[in-house]
């Protein structure tokens, strides 16, 4: 099963934070309809202000000089599905952001599970976390490899438990960190970009990494210019 990040839904636009920010001297910005473009994802159209030169240098000065609290007024709502070991890393992000999960408490769908396309070697700087080598764990071309076999048997176990009347919240705990789950994440565009800024990185885990992008690819679309800004700074 693929990783996936869809854009459920958002709160504001440049504009919002341009205005934001130019309330402390009353001021407000206002546009018409032919200053917005339009913008398609997930099969719905959003209007995009097209920013004034004085409004986008008024993001960029926000961003460089970490004048916040402007880019809080504006939000994402992603739902997010990915393997519970790169779930574990993005939860650690708490500050202006709001994570609901799927729990096993209470469903009893079949288990799926994530199969790396390529196993990496060691790094030897540890904080890296992995090298570019490519390991291959079943040399001997065997039908079904080790991790398939641990995967085999914890899905096998996970489901005989159950089987035999015990309960999900503690049937669940043989289940290894590579199954997949889903959550919903909604926060901040400030919140978004620091999220990004740490884990689009190289020394992020690639897993990691992947999941970022995509937030990082679907935010530039809806706030082009306050995310550039922040992603830049």
């Amino acid at each position: 099963m693929k990783e996936s990040v869809t854009l459920i839904d958002h709160m504001g636009d440049d504009l919002s934070v341009v205005n934001a920010a130019r309330v402390s001297f009353g001021k407000r910005v206002e546009l018409d309809a032919s200053q917005y473009d339009d913008v398609e994802y997930e099969g719905c159209i959003t209007q995009i202000p097209i920013l004034r030169d004085g409004d986008v240098k008024l993001i960029n000065y926000l961003a460089k000089h970490n004048h916040w609290s402007p880019f809080g007024h504006t939000s994402l709502q992603f739902h997010i599905k990915a393997a519970v070991f790169v779930a574990r890393q993005l939860v650690k992000h708490q500050v202006g952001l709001t994570w609901n999960e799927i729990s096993r408490r209470y469903v009893d769908s079949e288990p799926e599970f994530h199969t790396p396309e390529v196993w990496r070697g060691s790094a030897e700087n540890k904080k890296q976390g992995s090298s570019d080598e490519e390991i291959n764990i079943n040399p001997r071309n065997d039908m079904m490899d080790d991790y398939q076999l641990a995967l085999s048997r914890s899905k096998w176990t996970y489901e005989e438990l159950l089987r035999k009347g015990v309960c999900p919240e503690q049937a669940r705990m043989v289940l290894p960190q590579s199954m997949m789950t889903e959550w919903y994440w909604s926060g901040t565009l400030y919140a978004f970009a620091r999220v990004c800024n740490l884990r689009c990185k190289d020394d992020a885990q690639l897993e990691t990494q992947l999941i970022a992008n995509k937030i990082d690819e679907q935010a530039k679309d809806i706030f082009p210019v306050s995310w550039k800004a922040l992603r830049d700074n």
